[in-house]
């Protein structure tokens, strides 16, 4: 009866212990997987007070990614992206793909209530850099400045200087 109780006992100490370290060791357990959580959500999108698309930003595989849905004003151009904390390296990333055969691979980080990210790519044989920062600004909407350059970064050339603003929010001004 001792060796039962005694082998039990030590099963569910291994158990507890595995379960444990299995949960401190999840990338999905870290902090930094929240820093983004201010772009979750349904927005719409204006460029200089213009609707220009909506997007839809949502958490998937246990919390670990965000997936980024989205669609022109119109629907004639639509965008993907998964962004994700990388705890072996400590910075996030983001991988976008458009029906316009835009593909980046960016990489960043979180600071003062911004999130940036940037990487270089190929544009008609030449390489560029992208850099795209995601403000939270206080009344509830979410800045996107997409910057580019052309020289390594000594110079760069606006794409895209967007407001999101909650579809669920009358001061969003996209539901009418």
């Amino acid at each position: 009866m001792k060796r039962i109780i005694l082998a039990f006992v030590c099963s569910a100490f291994l158990l507890s212990v595995t379960e444990a370290a299995e949960k401190a060791s999840s990338p999905c357990d870290q902090p930094e997987v929240t820093q983004f959580d201010f772009w979750v959500g349904e927005w719409y999108v204006f460029s200089n007070d213009k609707l220009v698309g909506r997007n839809e930003i949502q958490r998937i595989q246990g919390g670990c990614t965000l997936i980024e849905k989205y669609t022109a004003a119109g629907g004639k151009f639509t965008g993907r992206s998964f962004s994700y904390f990388e705890p072996e390296d400590g910075r996030w990333h983001q991988v976008w793909v458009d029906d316009s055969g835009t593909r980046m691979h960016l990489t960043g980080g979180y600071a003062d209530g911004r999130m940036e990210m940037s990487g270089d790519r190929l544009k008609k044989g030449e390489t560029v850099t992208d850099r795209i920062s995601w403000t939270d600004n206080p009344d509830g909407t979410v800045r996107q400045l997409w910057e580019l350059s052309e020289d390594g970064g000594d110079t760069w050339q606006v794409l895209f200087d967007g407001q999101y603003r909650p579809v669920h929010s009358e001061a969003s001004g996209g539901g009418r």
